[in-house]
């Protein structure tokens, strides 16, 4: 079974292109010389790969684009998340990000691809408007 790390490298190299910029994130803590705490990464529970998807967007801005937030968790086929790992891509989603797990390539493909009409959140979006 592939390792977290060589399937977390094979999606950054292979989804971190085109449109999709993929970074890593380290989270943790380390203690400085004077033996102080130091926190570093973006946020307990942010997921191992984040960065941004270019996406077009509405009829009245044709031609512009935006970039969405893009957060993907990586496990190997046995790993599970911990509740704030569940509790960051649950936020990401909710404000219209792009966030998931991914346990290979295909399925860091599919996350990418799976929001209606390319755009995240364009169906929270449609909902709010109807009366």
């Amino acid at each position: 079974m592939p390792s977290e790390q060589s399937i977390q490298q094979h999606i950054r190299l292979t989804c971190g292109a085109g449109n999709t910029r993929l970074f890593r994130n380290n989270t943790g803590v380390l203690r400085d010389y004077h033996g102080r705490p130091v926190s570093f990464g973006l946020a307990k529970g942010s997921a191992d790969l984040i960065g941004w998807t270019t996406r077009a967007i509405t009829a009245d801005m044709v031609g512009t684009t935006v970039a969405v937030f893009t957060s993907i968790e990586v496990k190997t086929a046995t790993g599970r998340l911990r509740p704030e790992q569940r509790q960051w891509l649950d936020a990401v989603q909710a404000a219209g990000g792009i966030a998931g797990v991914a346990r290979s390539v295909e399925d860091a493909e599919q996350l990418l691809a799976a929001h209606p009409n390319g755009v995240p959140g364009a169906e929270q979006q449609q909902q709010a408007k109807q009366p």
